[in-house]
């Protein structure tokens, strides 16, 4: 497991952009954390990193986002979903298959359903406001 410190959300989508450059189809990124950690700010980086040019919104209410000409990178709310059927719903699987890079917030919730190999994030708050330490584990290179 590796961790870093940001301080700002700059600092957060900058080190979202350097995963995002490091990605290759069908990796899917397991974020933990609780609500406004800054989980969609990391994801707005990765789609920077990935060279995608689409604006990086919340899939709260729609559940899933698709962003790319290729629909190569897809984002996921998990919050409401509670059983398997729910989760197929959302197309999870099917973008999984297809090979796009998945990121999904509250992946607590389809713990389950995650893939061995799998990058799990876990975002917590810092002592100041915009502060927080984000864990990255399951990435074979550290981000510098």
């Amino acid at each position: 497991m590796e961790t870093y410190f940001s301080n700002s959300y700059k600092e957060t989508v900058a080190l979202g952009e350097k995963l995002g450059a490091a990605l290759h189809g069908g990796r899917v990124i397991a974020f933990f954390g609780g609500l406004g950690v800054g989980k969609t700010a990391f994801v707005t980086g990765i789609a920077k990193g990935m060279g995608l040019t689409s604006a990086v919104s919340s899939p709260t209410f729609s559940i899933v986002q698709v962003y790319g000409k290729h629909e190569e990178l897809c984002h996921f709310d998990m919050y409401r979903v509670d059983s398997w059927d729910a989760l197929d719903s959302t197309g999870y699987f099917e973008y999984m298959d297809a090979g796009a890079v998945l990121c999904v917030e509250w992946s607590e919730n389809i713990e389950n359903a995650l893939p061995d190999d799998a990058i799990r994030i876990t975002i917590t708050r810092g002592e100041q406001d915009d502060a927080r330490r984000i864990d990255i584990e399951g990435l074979e290179e550290r981000l510098s």
